[in-house]
């Protein structure tokens, strides 16, 4: 999420926990053993409810992927089947950030000493926050920037392209004004969403249960052979993906990742099949900020 101060986007965040269904019984027990090891499971009380990590931006590598001398489980693994919440994100130092990158891809932290060699499970969700440049404010009406187009360009380039290739969705966070907040507009309860999201679990669970892949409970997390069969466009989808995949110069990552989007868009909205329209809202999530980005580039 990128916008200026004050817009939402930490708030947006912290309610993600709130829409996201109860862990299951072994996520359930998955979660307490990795406290457990971590000594933070308090009075050995347990809770159905995904974790919500949300470390300073002063963090280490260490504080995030795990370390010390008995290799405890860091921030990344403390966050297992819950939500990593990263505020100020540029802020991070990138040795800390690109530490994120293995997780992210195989939803596993290891980590390797000299005379031991540990794995913690770590599959997350990564949200992450930042101001569009350091003053906070580009792009914002009757705002001029004092560094001019530089303070955003360097600001954004503080994160890799490869860590940027494995985030999905990059939404614009505008400035909430005075009039929204004294005539709020009419929103969905996060009860009605997070019967939505349990729904559409529901589906993968079942559309997993008889794949070939054991190990894959949600969209995010199954082999792409199976994600390219299971997210199959109708013929004005595949039009419009093999457009955007030429005019966009899409990775590998990229082009599957846009296919798990749109296959959990179309779970979301009741379809069977993944629709022009799925893949078009995914290719825009993914495209949303670009522009800043290349700059930065």
């Amino acid at each position: 999420m990128v916008g200026p101060p004050g817009s939402g986007k930490s708030m947006l965040a912290a309610r993600l926990p709130s829409i996201l269904p109860p862990l299951s019984a072994s996520e359930l027990l998955e979660v307490s053993m990795i406290h457990s090891i971590a000594g933070k499971l308090a009075g050995g009380k347990l809770s159905d409810r995904r974790p919500y990590r949300t470390p300073h931006n002063s963090a280490s590598m260490a504080a995030m992927v795990g370390g010390g001398f008995r290799a405890r489980p860091g921030e990344v693994s403390l966050a297992h089947n819950g939500v990593l919440f990263l505020d100020e994100f540029p802020e991070f130092t990138p040795q800390a950030l690109d530490s994120l990158r293995q997780p992210l891809e195989t939803g596993q932290c290891v980590i390797a000493r000299a005379n031991h060699r540990v794995s913690y499970p770590a599959d997350i969700q990564l949200v992450a926050a930042m101001n569009p440049c350091r003053c906070g404010m580009a792009g914002q009406p009757g705002h001029t920037c004092a560094r001019g187009p530089r303070c955003q360009s360097d600001y954004q380039a503080r994160i890799s392209g490869p860590l940027l290739d494995r985030i999905d969705l990059r939404v614009d966070v505008p400035a909430v004004s005075a009039a929204d907040l004294m005539a709020p507009a009419r929103a969905e309860p996060s009860a009605a969403v997070a019967q939505r999201v349990a729904r559409a679990r529901e589906r993968q669970r079942e559309r997993f249960a008889a794949s070939a892949d054991p190990y894959a409970r949600t969209n995010a997390r199954c082999s792409t052979a199976i994600v390219e069969t299971i997210a199959e466009p109708d013929p004005d989808g595949l039009a419009l993906l093999r457009d955007a995949a030429n005019a966009m110069h899409f990775s590998a990552r990229a082009y599957h990742r846009i296919l798990r989007v749109a296959r959990t868009l179309a779970d979301l909205d009741d379809r069977p099949t993944v629709g022009r329209i799925h893949l078009a809202e995914a290719i825009a999530y993914r495209r949303a900020g670009e522009p800043a980005t290349a700059a930065a580039a």
